[in-house]
């Protein structure tokens, strides 16, 4: 547990029972009526905190307490702390989603939260490769540049069970580029997020259709096709490497870790950063694959609308960033070939 996560529950714990009990129900309802992934409930819960600590603070020790007045409050106190408009943004959200499932559940009069402006969030440009480092990254395991998995003891797979001898010899050594090239072909070739590659089984592939179902943040389920190099890595992968890294605690997981469970997050974005860095890449990270996939479409002219379906944005103006990222390629590419640029 980080120092952050300590502190968070060290304020919880000493919150008014009433405070603490909303904070809980709340999370409650993230997780099992919004499926929010685990690290999303956790943001929302030390923001929720944040705010009830400084509550108590200013003399707040019933929900029904709680006004616009000490939201600004506490908005107020962690601007003047040094928080980026990007953290405010996000903690003046929390703060509206509180609010506004209280009031449906009938803990607060009103929603208290609905008139709690936050500044606007600065977005800035993504970092994308360009098509040629994108296509040297996928290559690296073919290459045979393969930087191994991290110690097991500091990054368990999901299921925890103890290293299988059989996994770490010839055949198991010889899985691992063929695990970490369909890693990386499939988050080039989809854009997806790299929870949700390392969220698919077996079952998810269409291999007829190259397509492969993904679900989403909030549970939302989505189709995204892939092309011939992702097709012909996952062959390899489930022909030859698959069933050398396997174990009793596989199930039907399509990415492995060096355990024999599912392949952790943290460390896929591991795998993709150390191929970078063998490529003599920018530093590069899952997100950034993704972001670059996202660009390269719409350069090649794709819709605007289809991108975002493949990424699973629930709003255009999330998708819309990479039509900036696109202008100001051109822009460069303008100043420096323009003879009057």
């Amino acid at each position: 547990m980080s120092r952050s996560d300590r502190s968070t529950r060290a304020m919880h714990q000493a919150l008014p029972p009433a405070l603490r009990e909303a904070v809980d129900d709340f999370a409650e309802h993230l997780s099992r009526v919004r499926n929010r992934s685990t690290h999303t409930v956790r943001a929302y819960v030390t923001d929720l905190v944040s705010l009830f600590d400084h509550a108590v603070r200013m003399g707040c020790v019933d929900l029904a307490e709680l006004d616009l007045l000490v939201l600004r409050s506490w908005l107020a106190r962690q601007r003047t702390t040094g928080a980026a408009r990007t953290s405010l943004a996000r903690r003046a959200a929390s703060a509206r989603a509180f609010s506004a499932w209280a009031h449906r559940a009938g803990l607060l009069s009103t929603d208290v939260g609905a008139a709690l402006a936050s500044p606007r969030a600065h977005r800035e440009l993504p970092s994308v490769l360009r098509a040629d480092q994108a296509a040297a990254l996928v290559d690296g395991p073919t290459r045979r540049i393969t930087p191994t998995d991290p110690p097991p003891t500091d990054l368990p797979d999901t299921h925890g069970a103890p290293t299988d001898p059989a996994r770490t010899g010839p055949a198991g050594e010889a899985a691992v580029p063929l695990r970490d090239r369909v890693l990386l072909e499939l988050l080039y070739a989809t854009g997806v997020r790299v929870s949700e590659a390392c969220g698919l089984d077996v079952g998810d592939v269409d291999h007829g259709r190259r397509v492969i179902r993904v679900f989403g943040k909030g549970g939302r389920e989505r189709s995204v096709p892939y092309g011939v190099p992702a097709q012909r890595a996952l062959d390899d992968w489930l022909r030859q490497g698959r069933p050398a890294m396997v174990g009793a605690h596989s199930g039907d997981a399509l990415l492995l870790g060096a355990r024999g469970g599912r392949l952790n997050p943290t460390t896929a974005r591991q795998i993709v950063g150390a191929y970078a860095e063998a490529a003599g890449l920018p530093r590069t990270s899952p997100h950034g694959l993704r972001h670059s996939a996202a660009t390269h479409l719409l350069e090649g002219g794709a819709d605007l609308r289809a991108v975002q379906e493949l990424l699973g944005h629930s709003s255009l103006a999330s998708t819309q960033i990479y039509t900036h990222v696109s202008v100001e390629r051109l822009r460069a590419a303008y100043r420096q070939a323009h003879p009057r640029a």
